[in-house]
C-alpha cells in the first residue's frame, strides 16, 4: 500500500472514530439521566407531597437509592449532584446537630461533582452548595458562610440565569440578608422561568415556595 492510500484511509478513519466516540458519550449521558430520573421524581414527592413526620424516613430510604446510582455512575457529576441534593434535604428534615454530618456529606458530593463537570445540570452543584452555605450554621458548629453562599449562587446564575431554582434561592438568600428590593427582582425572574421537562411536581412545589417568599418580601417592602 502506497503512502497516499494510507493517508486517505487515515483521513477516512478519524471522522468515523470521532463520531463513534461522540455517540458513545451521548449514550453514557443518556444512561445517567435515566438513572437519576427516579431520584428526581421521588425527591419531589417526598419534599412537597408527604407529611413532615414521614420526610426523615423517606429521605433516608431515598439516600440508599442514590448511593446505588452513584455506585453505578461514580464518574458522573449528575449522580453526585442528586445524591448531594438528597443528603441536603435529608439534613433539613432531620434537623439539629445530627444533620451537620449529612450537610457535610452533601457538600462533599457537590464539590466532587464540580470537579467532574461544573456545568452539569445547568450548574446545579453551585446552586445547591450556595443553599448549604447560607442554611448551615457557621463555625464552630458547621461550615456555613454567607460570603461563600453569595459566590456559589452568583456562579449558578451565570450558568443558568433564567432558571427557577438559582433565582428562587438567590431571592431567599437576599431576603435572609434583608435586601428585600433586590430579592424582589430575582423573585420576578424566577416566576418567568420556563417549565422544566418532566419536572412538573418539582416546579409546582417550587412555585408555591416562590409565592410564599413573594408575600413575605412584599410585606417587608411596605413597612
Amino acid at each position: 500500500m502506497n503512502t497516499l492510500s494510507k493517508t486517505l484511509r487515515l483521513v477516512a478513519f478519524v471522522p468515523a472514530l470521532l463520531l463513534t466516540s461522540t455517540l458513545m458519550a451521548a449514550s453514557v449521558f443518556a444512561d445517567v439521566l435515566q438513572d437519576i430520573k427516579p431520584l428526581q421524581d421521588r425527591w419531589a414527592e417526598v419534599n412537597y407531597s408527604i407529611s413532615d413526620e414521614q420526610k426523615e424516613a423517606s429521605f433516608a430510604a431515598l439516600l440508599e437509592q442514590a448511593d446505588a446510582v452513584v455506585a453505578a455512575n461514580p464518574d458522573k457529576a449528575e449522580a453526585l449532584i442528586w445524591r448531594g441534593i438528597i443528603k441536603s434535604s435529608y439534613a433539613g428534615a432531620k434537623g439539629g446537630l445530627g444533620a451537620i454530618s449529612l450537610a457535610e456529606g452533601s457538600k462533599t458530593d457537590l464539590e466532587a461533582a464540580l470537579q467532574l463537570d461544573s456545568q452539569a445540570l445547568q450548574g446545579s452543584a453551585y446552586t445547591s452548595l450556595g443553599v448549604l452555605y447560607y442554611k448551615v450554621p457557621g463555625w464552630p458548629i458547621g461550615f456555613g458562610s454567607d460570603k461563600t453562599a453569595k459566590l456559589m449562587l452568583e456562579k449558578a446564575l451565570t450558568i443558568n440565569p433564567q432558571g427557577i431554582d438559582p433565582n428562587y434561592f438567590y431571592a431567599e438568600f437576599l431576603t435572609q440578608k434583608r435586601d428585600y428590593k433586590a430579592a424582589m427582582g430575582y423573585i420576578d425572574k424566577a416566576k418567568q422561568a420556563k417549565p422544566r421537562p418532566e419536572r412538573e411536581t418539582a416546579d409546582k412545589g417550587r412555585l408555591q415556595e416562590l409565592t410564599a417568599l413573594e408575600v413575605k418580601v412584599v410585606k417587608k417592602l411596605k413597612r
